[in-house]
């Protein structure tokens, strides 16, 4: 018995196959092997095609079944992740209408701003657990006032996952945590918010039928079985966004637990069973994937835009002459601590909640000409990146969360011990890595899904420690020094 998993990210689409019993991962890939095209139009937005997202998903697993040599009736489960709070709009034809507006799509701060203040703060804040922000509700509300010829075709609004399930199956679904990452659930009242509808004029039948995060969603179809080389019928048994889905994958679930990612952007993501919100939303609080109104586990998330984005522009912009992100490693280990006073603020991928929507663009500090090199901007950056989450997660701790064990998958700015020990140093904090990403995290889930695991413990038990990480705590004074200076440089613009 085999079980996918389809991640469905903003860089590249991940297939992943596994073996149920054993956990044993038999195939994985990932397409394209270029990150994929984002569009920015106008300064701020940022969207990509859906169909992109099919195609991709295609290739990768087609590649995968070929590796893997296995009979399509053998797969039991698919489970899907994707990157969060994108819209997806389709007519009742199950047709696109326009480009998703993904999650760095800073358009409609303007709108989350105005409904935050006229619904009002308190209501919000209690009842969503959030501020409607720039996220998926009013992302919509932008296109209602800005496209209304569009806005007036819409059959149903979808999140990026739950467009891939309706491709897969023909069918579309919505589930509670993806309806409270799209700021679209009264956590308080267990329905779709009619406070964030009625403000912002979206019709009900809009929402799609509401679905377990864990279950039979649907079933693949006839047409999708014979584009995909699946059998018909095969379930559908598990989504999540991706930074409940990267918790699910480090096997965090319970109040406490400490999930983080570094892609393109960052997240440190802990499990909470309180209904507790930070007052200006600069983190922000959505149901886990283990959520019920009865048992309630929240997923509070500190979002970094500016991640492995800086990283990424440094690469193609600035360190052109070295071959891979582990050339730069090395180089920017040539720099000491604190990169001899250089400063870099990371933030130029658009507005940032945890700097309460403002948008500082990218900054270096401190440069001289005559002592700096390209190793010390390298490492900089990678310590910038750090002090903005250690920045946010002063403030997850300000709402009763308690940081001392951070899990996470040994991927992106994870493969970087400049990084990993920069972030261990300065939460004071341990570091555990593990062998696995969104893709397997899925694949599981999936088998929780069809009932083959009887539970997370069961389903990842399989889950492999593969490093542990410590704060220097004799240099700790140094790495604190270096993020005082850079909160300070950070203040000044803020």
């Amino acid at each position: 018995m085999y079980l996918l998993g389809y991640d469905i990210g903003s860089s590249s689409v991940k297939v992943c196959l596994i073996e149920a019993s054993s956990g044993k991962i038999i195939a994985s890939d990932f397409s394209p092997k270029k990150e994929m095209k984002i569009t920015a139009v106008n300064p701020g937005w940022a969207e990509q095609n859906p169909a992109e997202w099919w195609l991709n998903l295609k290739l990768a697993h087609e590649s995968v079944m070929h590796e893997s040599g296995i009979n399509a009736e053998d797969i039991k489960g698919i489970g899907i992740t994707w990157q969060m709070h994108g819209l997806i709009l389709v007519d009742k034809d199950q047709n696109l209408l326009r480009p998703s507006i993904i999650w760095c799509d800073s358009r409609a701060v303007a709108h989350g701003e105005k409904a935050f203040k006229e619904i009002g703060e308190e209501k919000c804040l209690s009842h969503l657990l959030n501020s409607p922000g720039n996220f998926t509700a009013s992302k919509l509300a932008w296109v209602k006032e800005n496209e209304p010829e569009i806005f007036e075709k819409i059959d149903k609004i979808m999140l990026p996952g739950d467009y891939i399930a309706m491709r897969l199956s023909g069918e579309i679904g919505m589930t509670i945590e993806g309806l409270s990452e799209g700021i679209f659930w009264d956590f308080k009242n267990n329905c779709i918010s009619e406070d964030v509808i009625n403000y912002y004029g979206i019709p009900k039948s809009f929402f799609p039928e509401i679905i377990p995060t864990f279950g039979i969603q649907a079933t693949v179809s006839a047409a999708a079985a014979q584009e995909l080389g699946l059998k018909e019928g095969t379930p559908i048994s598990y989504r999540a966004g991706d930074q409940p889905n990267n918790a699910l994958s480090l096997n965090v679930f319970n109040p406490g637990e400490i999930a983080s990612t570094a892609g393109t952007s960052g997240v440190v993501y802990g499990v909470s069973d309180q209904l507790e919100y930070d007052k200006l939303s600069r983190v922000n609080t959505f149901a886990h994937v283990n959520y019920t109104p009865e048992d309630i586990r929240l997923g509070v998330l500190l979002c970094i835009n500016g991640t492995g984005i800086l990283n990424s522009w440094l690469k193609h912009n600035f360190a052109t002459s070295l071959s891979s992100y582990g050339d730069m490693n090395d180089l920017a280990s040539l720099s000491p601590i604190g990169s001899k006073g250089l400063s870099i603020i990371p933030f130029g991928n658009g507005a940032e909640r945890v700097l309460e929507n403002k948008d500082t663009s990218c900054s270096i500090h401190g440069i001289n000409f005559n002592i700096h090199s390209k190793g010390d901007i390298l490492r900089a950056a990678q310590e910038g990146i750090v002090f903005s989450y250690e920045y946010g997660m002063n403030i997850m701790r300000n709402i009763g969360m308690d940081i001392q064990v951070i899990r996470a998958g040994n991927a992106n700015m994870f493969l970087s011990s400049i990084f990993r020990q920069t972030l261990s140093s300065v939460s004071n904090s341990v570091i555990e890595l593990y062998d696995t990403d969104g893709a397997v995290g899925a694949a599981r889930a999936a088998g929780m899904g069809v009932g083959f695991y009887a539970d997370s413990k069961e389903a990842f038990s399989f889950l492999e420690k593969i490093a542990v990480i410590e704060p220097e705590h004799e240099k700790r004074e140094q790495y604190l020094e270096a993020y005082s200076r850079w909160k300070n440089h950070l203040n000044e613009i803020i």
